[in-house]
């Protein structure tokens, strides 16, 4: 029985290679690192590897695409919960970072990722209360309880005018 059939989520992606040349990967150096992720009713998304290896810094590389998704679900939790406690967030922005490493014989990974978020909230708010929300945020986030590199959270708070 597949997950879809036991009622679990599936997520689905198409990715679509575009960087043949004309000879394909006939040489290393004789093909694009690009391609495409087309999601079905959904705008493609122009892809390329990260710019140290050869690719297209104008293009989302996979690495940018898992910090995003990361910082992303770590802020829809976190209004959840913070709607759930009666805290109005008025806005919410994040610059997060990853920390990789690359071995000598290329292989890559993330060592750490760390979340800035600057959070503008209603006058009144209980700031630890909220800050206190990032670390439940952790034990539900599909991307975050996914990865396997630790992910720290340097929230900061803005009190809206």
């Amino acid at each position: 029985m597949t997950g879809a059939e036991q009622g679990a989520p599936v997520y689905r992606a198409r990715i679509v290679w575009t960087g043949n040349r004309g000879q394909g990967t006939a040489s290393y150096t004789g093909y694009d690192r690009s391609w495409n992720v087309e999601t079905p009713g959904k705008p493609v998304i122009a892809c390329s590897n990260d710019p140290l290896l050869g690719g297209d810094p104008a293009r989302h590389n996979p690495e940018d695409m898992l910090i995003s998704a990361l910082s992303a679900c770590h802020m829809l939790w976190f209004l959840h919960f913070a709607a759930d406690a009666g805290i109005a967030v008025q806005a919410y922005e994040d610059d997060p970072e990853a920390l990789g490493e690359v071995t000598a014989g290329g292989a890559g990974q993330f060592l750490s990722a760390t979340l800035r978020p600057r959070i503008t909230v209603a006058a009144g708010t209980d700031l630890a209360a909220a800050d206190g929300l990032h670390g439940r945020v952790h034990d539900v986030c599909f991307i975050a309880r996914s990865v396997a590199f630790p992910v720290a959270v340097a929230a900061r708070y803005r009190i809206a005018p």
